[in-house]
């Protein structure tokens, strides 16, 4: 179902730069820029709280919107949404003209719904890959997102690009084969074995399950370190022999 139409009244602003912005800002306009077809550029402004209300209920980046401007209607796409830092307030924005009748390339956001079968039965967990996918539509068939149904979902499973609900409205350019969202299993735990034997401190070693175990003593067949001569063979090696 393609978005209801949103109308904005907007008004030429001759004054640029970033002072002017914030004067605008006090008395209570939003400044925004709107690039036309034709390559050219016109400066408008809005009513900041009527800008503000209307933003509240769309929550894609891309809103058509027709601007009433000098008696016309201009078909735009939001393009972005510049915001304060602090308050979350808009400051600037940017519009795209567009033409009806002509498609364009838009990123749709992909929301997933329902409860897979192999996270409730199989204890797997959903990933999900991607948030949105790019397609060709003409700009009056924008949607805010499209939903994805993965409660059929088992363990290891993947609901597929191709798998979306598209009528022939859309063109697709994501891949078909990319995965939206897969079911998987839980990553295993790290299990821990305690050595025993001597260790540092008297306590035992604790290494991670599958490593080698280092052995205390050396290997059978293996040669041992020289033993150290005792001190009383040197002292008869020294001595002189008895007659």
């Amino acid at each position: 179902m393609a978005n209801e139409e949103i109308r904005m009244k907007a008004e030429l602003r001759t004054e640029q730069g970033s002072n002017a912005a914030g004067r605008l800002r006090r008395a209570g306009s939003l400044p925004a820029a709107v690039n036309r077809i034709d390559g050219s550029t016109t400066m408008v402004k809005f009513d900041a709280h009527a800008f503000k209300a209307m933003l509240r209920h769309h929550s894609s980046d891309h809103v058509l919107v027709t601007l009433e401007l000098d008696g016309k209607d201009i078909p735009a796409l939001m393009r972005e949404v510049q915001h304060n830092v602090m308050t979350n307030d808009p400051i600037h924005v940017d519009f795209g003209e567009v033409s009806l009748t002509k498609k364009i390339r838009v990123s749709i956001p992909v929301r997933l719904f329902g409860d897979p079968e192999g996270v409730r039965v199989g204890g797997g967990v959903l990933q999900q890959s991607i948030r949105a996918i790019d397609v060709d539509c003409l700009p009056t068939d924008i949607v805010e997102h499209l939903d994805a149904d993965v409660s059929g979902l088992g363990l290891d499973q993947s609901l597929f690009v191709r798998d979306l609900q598209l009528s022939d409205k859309y063109t697709l350019v994501t891949a078909k084969d990319v995965p939206v969202a897969t079911v998987v299993a839980p990553a295993a735990e790290e299990v821990v074995a305690v050595v025993e034997g001597e260790a540092a401190g008297g306590k035992p070693a604790v290494v991670a399950k599958g490593k080698k175990e280092e052995a205390a003593a050396p290997a059978a067949g293996a040669k041992g370190a020289p033993a150290a001569k005792a001190p009383a063979a040197k002292a008869a090696a020294k001595a002189p022999a008895k007659k």
